[in-house]
């Protein structure tokens, strides 16, 4: 195979890049990505088959050994995970989950007067599957001063974790369905809440028939639409089948999959459109179909690795955090990206061998009048509009993110409750019945825990640390104490005045953890939380750290440039500061709160602002990607950075706003989720994605790489020799290789993604 000297070492800007070893045509990514794409294509049959075959046993290894989902929100060493491992050791009846059946009287009436009926309910319950116990709330004094509403707390049988969401659906509609009369009964409590089962199917498939949508306006036929779509299902099938199996070895979010699988969705359909785009590229450009296909593979497919591989590392940097849930669903992302790429790569390589001709089937869109020229298109020109007046471009798009980004600063994190939930659920009414009768500090109770086998208070203390906790300001009632078995672990519940939402009540559990000695800790879902949020405000620097350092080095490999991997992560910040501030915005503020469905201002979930950096910040490398490669490919070729940046925007435009567009349908589409943090991670991400592709991809880039002229691609020559070498899209100069190993052809292709959908 012949080989052509570097480009950059041709054209009369050769100092920018001086010395640089020239590096061969392909680079071990594009090589195995093309390797593996044509063996697939050579034997599409039995690649379907061998997906099928993958599939089939992810989804048979997950039903015989997938565990159950839960969410572990201790961070390691916090007085709250001392206390919990403390129960789950010493106190095992103590560590059986709970759940409060609350009852409320007909008005008129009082709960004393329908002891046949709260009977009757209670016996009901207790015959549920996994009740172990439900408690008497007349012997117990659990009844509204008024008397008209009053709880029974309800025992399970295993601990919370141990349930899973589907046990608590069936254990939450059985007790909300019981109907008594002059009874109203609801089911509520932490456990109910964070394992209430979230509907989003129905508002998936909006954002996918939107996708749909369009694909048919950019490739013009309905096979080529249709197969971005059935590729990401594949691929969200496998990933969900992974992602239960990895349940069984770890303790696995019951968001993993609702958050893996938005992102799933959206990279999928968007990998996919950038490879068959190319593909059909080259087809129009005068290849034959495996070329097109081989082509296509080593230029957008080995873009659809690296773009996917910096979204699989950003996502799994969250196991820095130390935090159990953030950990499982990092991974649980990278899982679902992972199986996207790999369909990219594999299946849809072999898809496209068996359509061949077929991929232009279905036409639905006329065929456009004949391709313009780069310099006819309205990218072209306003790419030169922008480069010709840089500053006011630059300054105006800096402030107007800036301005978006303005209100973040405001940022204030909390964790959701079940007061923030859809009025319907049954663990609102509950949560709001319990507020009305018992204060709204009861939803939001302190476990205390006391380890007697260690120094500090003794037995014969406990009454006079209950008094301790009882006066300090913020608590409203401590309860009676139990005592384990073997005498060595004491626990007691104490309500703050203020719900589990408050700041105040964050300021309570500093207090009581004041005035108690070290030998008791206090838990609950206030306090886990807490010390949760500590956690992330220690890690966070080094996590954030870590991914923009990752990024950073591997965009320096691909376009041997440190200008080019230090803007990308400039503008990667402003576009996730941005996201963030309209969430401050939405969400805490409650601007336009209504239109999203929700009755004011919500706090913003504390993981959501987390869980959202890696992903942005992954996806955002993406069409950075595929747009500066086409940028420099221009580069080396002609020397002449206006007209790079121009015929860059003009070869990237279409398709890639497209994709943008596809990926903020697939987001926003859980904005009419009932679960306000879906809500914020769908409407976060896809402002984000809606910002990188229109501020920052069409003015900020044009504008800098103006401003910056041969100095967007400088790389030390020390530097330039150490790093590996990967090249992505546009960055494998020359035209398709046979898959076959057949030399290289000479003849680029000369139609665009753009100019093929205007035909």
């Amino acid at each position: 195979m012949s080989h052509r000297p570097a480009l950059h070492d041709q054209h009369p800007y050769r100092a920018a890049g001086a010395g640089r070893t020239p590096h061969p045509k392909g680079t071990i990514m594009d090589r195995f990505t093309r390797a593996i794409a044509m063996a697939s294509a050579r034997h599409p049959w039995r690649t379907l088959v061998s997906w099928v075959a993958v599939l089939a046993a992810l989804f048979a290894l997950a039903a015989a050994g997938g565990g159950t989902f839960a969410d572990d929100f201790s961070a390691p060493g916090s007085q709250s995970a001392r206390a919990m491992d403390l129960v789950e050791e010493n106190f095992p009846e103590a560590a059986k989950g709970t759940a409060l059946v609350v009852l409320e009287a007909r008005e008129g009436t009082t709960i004393a007067e329908d002891r046949p009926a709260v009977a009757g309910v209670l016996d009901e319950v207790a015959t549920l599957g996994h009740v172990a116990s439900v408690s008497d709330p007349y012997r117990t004094g659990t009844i509204s001063e008024d008397g008209r509403i009053a709880y029974a707390v309800l025992t399970l049988d295993v601990p919370e974790r141990d349930m899973g969401k589907p046990a608590f659906t069936v254990l939450s509609d059985a007790v909300s369905g019981i109907e008594a009369t002059d009874l109203r009964v609801e089911l509520g409590g932490d456990a109910v809440f964070l394992n209430s089962e979230d509907e989003t199917s129905g508002h998936v498939g909006i954002g996918l028939l939107v996708a749909l949508l369009v694909l048919l306006v950019v490739f013009g036929t309905a096979v080529a639409a249709v197969l971005p779509i059935g590729l990401s299902l594949v691929a969200v099938g496998a990933g969900i089948g992974a992602i239960t199996l990895m349940s069984s070895s770890m303790t696995v979010s019951v968001s993993a999959i609702p958050v893996a699988g938005l992102v799933g969705l959206g990279v999928g359909v968007d990998y996919a459109l950038f490879v068959v785009a190319r593909y059909r590229e080259n087809r129009a450009a005068g290849h034959d179909n495996r070329e097109a296909l081989a082509h296509a593979m080593s230029t957008s497919g080995a873009a659809v690795v690296f773009a996917g591989g910096t979204v699989v590392v950003a996502t799994t940097a969250l196991a820095i955090t130390g935090v159990g849930v953030l950990t499982s669903i990092g991974l649980a992302t990278a899982l679902m990206v992972l199986s996207a790429v790999a369909a990219a790569i594999t299946l849809l390589p072999a898809l496209l061998s068996l359509l061949g001709d077929r991929i232009d089937r279905g036409r639905v869109v006329r065929r456009h009048r004949p391709a313009k020229a780069a310099e006819d298109t309205a990218w072209w020109r306003f790419g030169h509009r922008v480069s010709a007046r840089p500053w006011p471009y630059l300054v105006a798009s800096v402030v107007g993110l800036l301005a978006l980004a303005a209100p973040a600063v405001a940022l204030q994190t909390a964790f959701p409750a079940a007061g923030d939930a859809p009025k319907e659920t049954t663990h609102r009414q509950a949560y709001d019945l319990l507020t009305e009768g018992f204060g709204v500090g009861i939803n939001a109770p302190l476990t205390v825990v006391v380890d007697l086998g260690q120094d500090g208070v003794d037995a014969a203390g406990l009454p006079a640390l209950a008094d301790d906790i009882a006066a300090v300001p913020g608590i409203a009632s401590v309860g009676e104490a139990r005592t384990s078995a073997d005498g060595d672990t004491v626990v007691l519940t104490a309500d703050p005045t203020t719900g589990p939402a408050d700041p105040e009540t964050s300021t309570t559990i500093d207090r009581v953890r004041d005035v108690i000695p070290g030998n008791v800790y206090v838990s609950g879902i206030t306090a886990v939380t807490d010390d949760l949020n500590a956690q992330l405000e220690d890690t966070l620097p080094l996590f954030i750290g870590a991914v923009v350092a990752v990024s950073f080095v591997l965009l320096m490999m691909v376009f041997r440039s440190i200008a080019v991997p230090a803007k990308a992560a400039v503008m990667n910040l402003l576009s996730i500061g941005a996201a963030y501030g309209v969430l401050v915005a939405v969400f805490q503020w409650g601007w336009g709160a209504g239109l999203l469905g929700l009755e004011g201002p919500t706090p913003i979930t504390s993981i959501i602002v987390v869980i959202m950096f890696p992903i942005l910040f992954g996806l955002s490398m993406d069409y950075e990607v595929f747009l500066l490669s086409r940028i420099k490919e221009e580069y080396d070729r002609t020397a002449d950075n206006t007209e790079s940046v121009a015929r860059g925007l003009a070869g990237t435009g279409r398709v890639v706003t497209s994709a943008a567009l596809i990926m903020v349908a697939v987001f926003l589409s859980f904005v009419a989720s009932p679960v306000p943090s879906l809500k914020m991670l769908g409407l976060g991400l896809a402002v984000a994605i809606l910002v990188d592709a229109t501020v920052v991809r069409m003015v900020l880039v044009p504008a800098t790489m103006a401003l910056l002229g041969k100095a967007n691609w400088w790389l030390p020559r020390w530097l330039d020799r150490v790093l590996p070498h990967l090249a992505v899209e546009g960055a494998v100069e020359g035209a398709a290789e046979q898959s076959e190993g057949q030399a290289d052809t000479a003849t680029p292709a000369t139609v665009t993604a753009d100019e093929l959908v205007r035909r």
